[in-house]
């Protein structure tokens, strides 16, 4: 979804992290929790089908980014039982391989194409933002109004390519608040996974102002996100568990039904668009995710019915953070070489109702993304100190019972194709 100030929704959720046991481990085998594994590719798949469709329903069928956010928080929350400094370290060793492998790609792209220090009339301030690019502490710059490339990518392309990032700065700040968060989840509950909702009210009703952007939108991400981030932790540490039952299925409904009469009020029904809302979209989420971490079964291998998806779920929690940065670009690049077929008369004369159809923009987009897997997605192995696979989708191992690790994925909830433009604080 484009937000153009403050950010909200992925995610794709990016996006995943390794994907950690909710159950008991044995110091032999750890186990992963395949209900989470299912949500994560869940939220993958709905983020790059909105940001193809923009149907509006989709983020209030299935929060992407609040899921993911929540996820990578559990996963957090766990790591934690080791030292802070070391665990800091790992996630931010994780994060940084993908974003620099996309860094390359696409600052080279745009400097071809014309980008430079001139671009933004500020050539000492352009250099230092590019470190950005390496050490995500704020939204990296790119270009913009740059020219497509005839009959492989339309304009605007580094739009399209920069739209992800900003789940990565988000990230790698809840990652670095992460043992403060914790400390406080532990002293006092309540206030602690309250307090992010309660900043995003301070900030729609105007009780705080601040100069700037960078500033301001990290504040919004994490008064947006920061509930269910906090949510995952809690239901780590066992905080969720230990409510009476009926306690989150009577609190969860209301709290997401007042995110959704705020949307319904606030012009949702004209811009379709939950990520302009931060306060709507972050009732939805934390209502939402509280109601999937309830009902969490915590399966150590897959039920019946779902052993046939072992491999697919698989592969997207392992190369979720590379699916996540990159379909945005994919997505791009399947509707500029769908859209050479209207050139073709027999196609708009007789078969337009299938040029105007998403699905085959959907299967092409899918194709593309699975080249990017394999040629890119080493990055993540290496990133976790994994022996790198072209196609991690567990085929070496049986059962469904994976004990490899995945990992993370994330936002920018906007139509990039058809259905319009990914903003800089998209989902």
């Amino acid at each position: 979804m484009p937000r153009q100030a403050a950010p909200p929704s992925f995610d794709p959720t990016p996006a995943a992290e390794p994907t950690e046991p909710a159950v008991q481990e044995s110091p032999r085998a750890p186990v992963r929790d395949r209900y989470f594994d299912l949500l994560r590719a869940l939220a993958l798949f709905r983020v790059v089908l909105y940001h193809l469709t923009g149907w509006a329903w989709l983020p209030l069928l299935f929060p992407s980014m609040g899921v993911m956010f929540a996820l990578a928080g559990n996963l957090m929350a766990r790591s934690l039982k080791r030292p802070a400094a070391q665990v800091i370290k790992s996630r931010i060793r994780r994060l940084l391989p993908p974003l620099w492998l996309l860094g390359v790609v696409g600052v080279t792209g745009m400097v071809l194409q014309g980008w430079g220090p001139d671009s933004d009339g500020h050539p000492g301030w352009w250099w230092l933002h590019l470190t950005y690019w390496i050490l995500p502490l704020s939204d990296p710059p790119y270009a913009e109004g740059l020219p497509g490339i005839q009959g492989f990518i339309g304009e605007d392309w580094a739009i399209d390519l920069a739209g992800p990032l900003w789940y990565l700065r988000a990230y790698l700040w809840y990652v670095l608040l992460s043992p403060f968060l914790l400390r406080a989840l532990r002293a006092l509950p309540l206030a602690t996974i309250a307090a992010p909702i309660m900043l995003s009210v301070a900030f729609e009703l105007g009780y705080i102002t601040l100069p700037g952007e960078r500033i301001p939108s990290a504040l919004t991400d994490f008064s947006t996100f920061g509930a269910c981030w906090i949510l995952g932790m809690a239901y780590q540490q066992g905080i969720l568990q230990r409510l009476p039952r009926y306690v989150v299925p009577s609190v969860a409904p209301a709290v997401a039904l007042t995110g959704l009469w705020y949307a319904l009020n606030h012009n949702f029904t004209t811009d379709h668009d939950l990520d302009s809302m931060p306060l709507a979209q972050a009732l939805w989420s934390c209502g939402t995710v509280m109601l999937l971490l309830h009902v969490s079964p915590s399966w150590s291998e897959w039920p019946r019915r779902l052993r046939r998806w072992d491999r697919p779920i698989t592969l997207l929690n392992s190369r979720a953070v590379t699916i996540y940065l990159w379909h945005n670009t994919c997505i791009l690049v399947a509707a500029t070489q769908w859209d050479r077929l209207w050139e073709i008369d027999v196609m708009w004369q007789h078969f337009s109702w299938l040029l105007e159809s998403p699905w085959p923009v959907l299967a092409i987009t899918w194709v593309l993304i699975g080249f990017c897997v394999v040629a890119f997605g080493w990055a993540e192995d290496l990133a976790a100190r994994r022996k790198p696979q072209l196609w991690p989708d567990g085929s070496g191992r049986g059962g469904g019972r994976g004990r490899g690790r995945s990992a993370r994925a994330g936002r920018p909830e906007a139509p990039v194709a058809r259905g319009g433009r990914v903003g800089r604080h998209g989902e």
